[in-house]
């Protein structure tokens, strides 16, 4: 470990220039006093590191020196896929490797190309997760990662909204949507997907198993995702709806309410306009179509306006005495 830690503050020194004994421990996640050991060190076997002092003082590499021993290990080379994504290779335990991958790159490149890399890391990041939600909890992630790499099958406690149910799972591939995680797996003859934080708990099996002959991972998302998003939706909803409900839809109702919007009719003299919106099973298109309030009429069909009246009628009712 105090190897590969020596490297990689050498690396550092290299890429970036003079850098305090406070900067490096934040970057190497050691001690001030390790890091002036480590320099130590450094020094000891050659490397031509001094320190200036004073307030613009630091440590730098003398002479323009620079190492080649820019070798990635097999981790580090599997973690450079989430380059874009540091939180998603914490999250699977590759953080490290892929802090270690990423100064190897940078050693190994011209000056002028490393340092237009540095810039495009400081002037870009992606977020994968959405807005106004919380990271969902997924203390097992790290042990279905490991059974992917290792095509280890597993024995998994996992929650459905039916109840909790044990599988015998092959661990295929590993998404990440929208900030969740999920589990694509062959359980039995069928390949499947799980969400990971439902996931309870695992046991991984001796030996190894065989990976279906020709899976495509990235096939096998888009059709499951084409799968779930056809059964998602049960029918259409018809409803009239104020200028700012129209403008609204997108933001509630995504690329459903997105449609709807492109494809409203033209306004009446009101100004309210007729759209078609997909809706999910009866109850849930009840809750959401309350939520736009009395800017929205359901024009049909007749069983999801009754649906909707009769929900508003009972609310009417329960605040109709003040409290």
């Amino acid at each position: 470990m105090r190897a590969d830690r020596l490297l990689s503050l050498l690396l550092l020194l290299q890429n970036r220039g003079r850098m305090t004994a406070p900067e490096l421990a934040a970057e190497l996640e050691v001690s001030v006093r390790t890091v002036y050991r480590d320099v130590e060190a450094l020094g000891a076997s050659g490397v031509p590191v001094v320190a200036d002092r004073g307030p613009a003082g630091g440590f730098r590499l003398v002479g323009g020196y620079r190492t080649r021993l820019t070798g990635l290990t097999e981790d580090e080379a599997g973690s450079l896929v989430l380059a874009s994504v540091p939180g998603a290779a914490a999250e699977l335990g590759l953080g490290a490797d892929l802090a270690a991958a990423r100064l190897k790159l940078e050693a190994a490149l011209p000056a002028g190309m490393g340092e237009r890399a540095r810039r495009v890391a400081e002037r870009f990041h992606l977020d994968a997760p959405g807005w106004f939600r919380d990271a969902e909890p997924v203390p097992h992630l790290a042990a279905v990662a490991d059974a992917v790499w290792r095509q280890r099958a597993l024995r998994v406690h996992y929650r459905r909204w039916k109840g909790e149910v044990h599988r015998e799972l092959h661990p295929l591939g590993l998404v990440l949507k929208g900030g969740v995680w999920y589990l694509v797996a062959r359980a039995e003859a069928d390949i499947r997907t799980y969400r990971v934080s439902r996931v309870l708990g695992v046991e991984p099996l001796p030996g190894r198993f065989e990976r279906p002959p020709g899976f495509d991972l990235a096939a096998v998302w888009a059709e499951t995702s084409r799968r779930l998003e056809e059964a998602r939706y049960q029918g259409e909803a018809r409803l009239r709806v104020s200028p700012r409900v129209l403008r609204v839809l997108p933001a509630k109702f995504g690329a459903a309410g997105a449609r709807a919007a492109a494809e409203a009719g033209a306004p009446d003299g009101d100004g309210w306009a007729e759209v078609t919106l997909p809706v999910e099973a009866l109850p849930v298109a009840v809750c959401d179509l309350l939520g736009l309030g009395a800017e929205a009429e359901v024009l049909g069909p007749p069983e999801l306006r009754a649906a909707v009246g009769a929900a508003a009628s009972a609310l009417a009712a329960r605040y109709a005495d003040g409290g």
